[in-house]
């Protein structure tokens, strides 16, 4: 028997059974209940897994993922239909749960193949977590041969969609985990994504646009040794290639107070963009082996503000050092900046610039008015003679108590 720490009832309680009138009996199933089975096909399992989000959806079921020896083939276009909840055995799993005697994952994984189709698309009141998606014909190695798979989840487009909530899930050889951008005719509210695993191939873990009603992301990590256990850690010329697509790993725009706590990537080319209609608060971070650490930028003067504390930040690939900068701010809006780190260095992972250095701490750019404040940061490792680079005029920068790279003191306020 297989007892779910998280409360639900074990694998044997969760297995229904129909009665006369071929109505289930229990609240929880398991999908092999409906016929998802680790031997069918890809497209008879999708068929039978969509079958069992329509039965769910009018009685707010919850879909068990049963944890078997063999990944389930199933091909992309699957709807999780409003109040649904897909449910696994795994917390996040980011070396991979392998079979003793074969390179697969164990446990509750969709195995996916579908170049086509997104793999599922969230509505309203939905949940998936503890599962495992590994796309076994990604590869490791060489990056020329790159699959650029459709989005793993991604919201729906044609109506509005609020209140998802992702949680403990892994993904292997995937290229876009989280397609979260919505539109302003069907914005979305009430995301929350939290442990959260993998190394997407496109450098974009998670992006979402239109987001409102505070979206949550927390706990995510974003590392090209992921499937390590699994099929190897990604190699060096497949990270460098990743780094090339000049892409964030989180992408943010037009949120409401966007929450961001503990997050992390390493070997993409950015780290976070805060785009110009977006604001909210970024703490607990490292963004390791990137050129951009954080870019944001700024709409207006009223509500286009992050603060933005207790992170660190390694910017040392993907451009000439003149262009490699851990913090970039431009647009209007403040930034409020606290026990926010920078140094640099080498790394056996990725290609990074000679110097293994960044040109500065802080690029400010643009023409109109925007505010910094920095407090308590420790800068170090960058080329040019001063830790901020301001190309705006019109730009207002206090630091206080902050480190330089010669280890004094840094105070200065530029008007």
């Amino acid at each position: 028997m297989i007892i779910i720490s998280c409360g639900f009832l074990s694998a044997c309680q969760m297995a229904s059974s129909a009665d006369n009138t071929g109505e289930f009996n229990e609240e929880r199933y398991s999908i092999q209940d409906f016929g998802v089975l680790p031997d069918n096909s890809p497209a008879l399992n999708k068929e039978n897994l969509q079958k069992a989000i329509d039965w769910a959806s009018p009685r707010g079921a919850a879909l068990w993922v049963e944890p078997s020896e063999q990944p389930y083939p199933v091909a992309g276009g699957l709807v999780l239909k409003e109040n649904v909840s897909l449910v696994g055995v795994h917390g996040p799993a980011p070396r991979a749960t392998i079979h003793p005697n074969q390179k697969v994952p164990v446990g509750s994984v969709f195995e996916i193949t579908d170049e086509e189709n997104a793999f599922i698309t969230v509505k309203s009141s939905t949940q998936i977590k503890g599962i495992q998606f590994w796309y076994p014909s990604q590869t490791i190695k060489d990056p020329n041969a790159i699959i650029e798979y459709p989005p793993t989840i991604q919201v729906g487009q044609e109506e509005m969609t609020q209140g998802v909530f992702l949680s403990c899930l892994t993904f292997y050889g995937e290229y876009l985990p989280f397609d979260f951008n919505a539109s302003a005719k069907y914005p979305c509210e009430l995301m929350t994504f939290e442990h959260c695993y993998g190394y997407p191939l496109s450098g974009v873990f998670i992006q979402m646009d239109y987001v409102y009603d505070v979206p949550r992301v927390m706990h995510c990590h974003v590392n090209p040794g992921s499937q390590r256990l699994l099929g190897g850690q990604y190699s060096k010329a497949v990270v460098d290639e990743v780094i090339k697509k000049k892409t964030y790993a989180y992408t943010i725009n037009h949120t409401d107070n966007a929450q961001l706590v503990d997050v992390f990537t390493f070997g993409t080319y950015g780290g976070i963009l805060l785009g110009e209609e977006s604001y909210g608060q970024l703490t607990n971070f490292n963004f390791d082996c990137v050129a951009v650490g954080i870019l944001k930028q700024g709409s207006n003067t009223k509500n286009r503000n992050w603060q933005i504390a207790q992170g660190s930040i390694i910017a040392n690939t993907g451009e000439p050092l003149k262009n490699i900068h851990p913090i970039i701010i431009e647009g209007q809006g403040h930034t409020s900046l606290s026990n926010v780190e920078a140094f640099s260095g080498g790394n056996g992972a990725l290609t990074t610039v000679p110097e293994n250095m960044s040109q500065d701490f802080m690029l400010v750019r643009g023409d109109k008015k925007l505010t910094v404040t920095v407090w308590g940061s420790r800068m170090r490792n960058y080329a040019s003679d001063s830790p901020i680079t301001v190309e705006n005029d019109q730009a207002m920068v206090h630091f206080a108590g902050c480190i330089d790279k010669d280890e004094n003191f840094y105070n200065r306020v530029i008007k």
